[in-house]
């Protein structure tokens, strides 16, 4: 048995590669662009280590080409559900009984696998699958999930570090137990790291996880366990069901071992798990853990001292970067009337030099959005703008859905701060801009504090300090994630750790040991060397 004091090696942030032409990983990338391009990969069922088909199939197609079938995924029901919790149970004892380090190593390796062999890969079936830029699946699948395994396992060693006080003649010590029961891990479409980190974080810390993938992201789901697999995670801990929310979700919430839930996704689908698992919460065995990161309107206020070029290159990219599809994307913006007229020529010139379209052509900024429902609303949200009287589409609009889900990068200026497009979460390449007095600058922060029930990311642009000071205190519950003079999107693991309260989530911040600590049930042990042997106390003697 080992019995050296284990140690995590420091984490560092995975460096991102540039894929500038005649680079090594941009030949290798588009090498295996064109070896998934040129196969259908058929995804499976993980359950107990095993692959496990159904009768009932999906495609798994490029956005960006809808015609193009990538693959088939099997997709599970209640009966494959209740199979993966059983695994789950199996193999929980062994797994949380583990050494906590033989568990670290298991994410370590993962993680210097895909910085290496798997890398392109991953980054490929995020391309194709998910419709992402080289820079934005770097920056997705390959960094940030090489963080999450890398940053997490030290995270761990954090919180079991954390231990209680002694006196004379006790020891007290914290162990921290897995949750009773599986947890469910459901995740979204737009991050392989979020689809990587959700069900792996809960496994780290000794669980066992059913993990429902996104249907719109099954390809890097799959090259996801492939890895794990290879890393050494054994059999049962993670099981993973692809399927139908409506179907694979509710055999899961219903099963009295449910012991916890990480989520990501929109705020109607985890407040309907919440209302389900609150609505009959006497049946569970514990009270199941319920983390969930949802949705935004996430912002970005200038004040007149902000700099121009700095501020139009943060609307620019938080708004259009992976088509608007990042729960942080900036979605609205408050421009001072005194700089708006150089803000807008600026923007609409560099808008205007955005290429959109197939994310193999290394040359296009955006892709597309990710399927046809996503196209029909967001394209609904834009023919609202062009039909209303108190708005106007200054570029972009249009919407062709003929190849793939193609919206152009558009720009909606409102005369109403409350109007539809201000306050409602649109998820995809649309700014709509609020421009304000410049004497009003407090008055509108107020304003954006009190327009929205999300509370996720948000940026100040301002120079003068004052100002900066006063959207910081007047926002402080307005984002999780607060920018100052940048974006709000790009949160960095063990730099910003990422979540946001009100109805964009609890705010257990992926990227922390607060995250981790969601997913253990301490048990303090106190120990007396000499314990009493008589019941009587000093102030019972007699006089």
């Amino acid at each position: 048995m080992f019995n050296g004091i284990f140690q995590i090696p420091q984490p560092r942030n995975e460096p991102g590669l540039q894929y500038s032409p005649g680079s090594k990983e941009r030949s290798e990338l588009k090498a295996k662009l064109e070896e998934l391009l040129g196969r259908q990969t058929q995804v499976p069922m993980i359950i107990d280590g095993k692959d496990v088909c159904s009768d009932n199939l999906g495609d798994i197609r490029c956005p960006h080409n809808h015609q193009h079938l990538l693959g088939r995924y099997h997709q599970g029901n209640a009966e494959f559900v209740g199979k993966a919790i059983d695994a789950a149970q199996k193999n929980k004892r062994m797994w949380g009984e583990m050494p906590w380090d033989a568990r670290a190593i298991v994410f370590l390796k993962a993680a210097d696998l895909l910085a290496g062999k798997y890398r392109q890969t991953l980054n490929a079936a995020t391309m194709l699958n998910m419709s992402k830029t080289p820079h934005q699946a770097e920056i997705d699948s390959a960094c940030e999930l090489i963080d999450f395994w890398r940053f997490n396992p030290h995270f761990m060693q954090e919180v079991y570090g954390d231990q209680p006080t002694s006196t004379p003649g006790v020891l007290n010590y914290m162990e921290h137990r897995p949750l009773d029961g599986f947890v469910l891990a459901i995740t979204p479409f737009n991050f392989t790291s979020i689809a990587g980190n959700l069900p792996t974080a809960p496994a780290l810390m000794g669980n066992t996880v059913v993990w429902k993938p996104a249907s719109a992201a099954a390809l890097p789901a799959y090259f996801i366990m492939k890895i794990l697999e290879e890393a050494g995670l054994p059999p049962g801990v993670i099981n993973m069901v692809p399927g139908p929310g409506p179907v694979v979700a509710p055999p899961a919430l219903d099963d009295v071992r449910l012991g916890g839930i990480h989520f990501t996704g929109s705020t109607y689908v985890f407040s309907t798990i919440w209302l389900a698992v609150g609505s009959d919460i006497r049946k569970y065995v514990s009270y199941p853990r319920i983390v969930g990161e949802t949705g935004g309107k996430n912002f970005i206020v200038a004040h007149p001292s902000a700099d121009v070029d700095t501020l139009v290159t943060a609307l620019v990219r938080g708004a259009f970067e992976y088509q608007g599809q990042k729960c942080s994307a900036a979605s609205r913006t408050y421009i001072p009337d005194s700089i708006w007229p150089r803000v807008r020529d600026e923007m609409l010139g560099r808008i205007g030099e955005l290429k959109m379209g197939d994310i193999t052509d290394f040359g296009n900024f955006m892709g597309a959005v990710i399927d046809a429902k996503a196209f029909e609303t967001i394209s609904g949200y834009i023919e609202h703008a062009k039909n209303s009287t108190d708005m106007e589409v200054i570029i972009g609009g249009g919407c062709d859905n003929s190849t793939g889900y193609f919206i152009e990068p558009t720009v909606v200026v409102s005369k109403d701060p409350k109007s539809k497009l201000m306050t409602e979460e649109i998820f995809g390449p649309v700014l709509t801009v609020y421009v304000y007095p410049e004497n009003e600058f407090e008055q509108i922060l107020d304003l954006c504090d009190q327009t929205s029930p999300y509370a996720l990311t948000g940026s100040i642009f301002a120079l003068d300090r004052g100002a900066i000071v006063k959207a910081m205190n007047t926002l402080r519950h307005a984002a999780g994630n607060f920018y100052i003079n940048d974006k709000p999107t790009g949160a960095i693991v063990g730099q910003q750790p990422f979540g946001g309260s009100r109805a964009s989530g609890t705010n257990d911040k992926a990227g922390s040991w607060l995250n981790l600590e969601r997913w253990v049930s301490p048990r303090n042990i106190k120990e007396t060397f000499l314990p009493p042997r008589n019941y009587r106390y000093p102030y019972m003697g007699e006089e």
